[in-house]
């Protein structure tokens, strides 16, 4: 790998705007709250570069709304919800794109966006380690697009889930899973040895 400008990478935040209001909802947004402190570390590191941040998330099911109204509904919330969106709330600047299914990618303009951007390698963020994300990330690899997924800037409902999607995407989407303190920068500029990148991932 070698580095690149920082218009060639993109940081994605999925799902994190989110009520948590599904079966496991309780114990994914314990576990939100957590990586949400990674997400805005990063998040502020792109900012700082001027590097496009984008946040993709679901539209559960409300083909009416925007993901303005979905903001205001998480933050008027009580728990996790508020906390997080306030926390995550989008900048001036930052591109948004609601999702109907579990990848970034399908039913979305976001290959369309990321090819106007001249993005070619993502980092991915967000919930959660074993859906959305893994998804999201298989179809980022059919497009060929280098990949980063900081381990703890993604959540699951378990711990043991999250490990398991995160060691499938290292051995078989070729996907760098170290952390945000172990990469400094926007992108991982070399790969590291299987066991060290699981290691600083957890």
């Amino acid at each position: 790998m070698h580095p690149s400008p920082p218009s060639e990478t993109a940081l994605l935040v999925i799902d994190m705007m989110n009520l948590f209001d599904f079966d496991g909802g309780t114990a994914l947004a314990k576990s939100a709250i957590t990586c949400s402190r990674a997400i805005r570390r990063l998040r502020d590191r792109f900012d700082k570069a001027g590097a496009p941040v984008i946040y993709v998330n679901d539209n559960f099911s409300n083909w009416q709304g925007d993901f303005r109204e979905l903001i205001a509904a998480c933050q008027t919330s009580d728990g996790p919800s508020s906390t997080i969106s306030r926390a995550l709330s989008p900048r001036a600047g930052h591109y948004h794109i609601l999702k109907p299914k579990h990848s970034a990618f399908l039913g979305t303009p976001l290959a369309i966006l990321l090819t106007k951007l001249g993005v070619q390698r993502l980092v991915l963020t967000g919930i959660s380690a074993d859906s959305c994300i893994l998804s999201t990330a298989t179809d980022a690899n059919m497009r060929e697009m280098e990949l980063w997924i900081p381990g703890d800037a993604v959540a699951a409902i378990t711990r043991d889930r999250k490990a398991k999607a995160l060691s499938l995407i290292k051995a078989s989407l070729g996907g760098d899973i170290r952390g945000t303190r172990a990469i400094r920068t926007l992108f991982p500029d070399a790969p590291a040895s299987p066991q060290t990148a699981l290691t600083s991932s957890l």
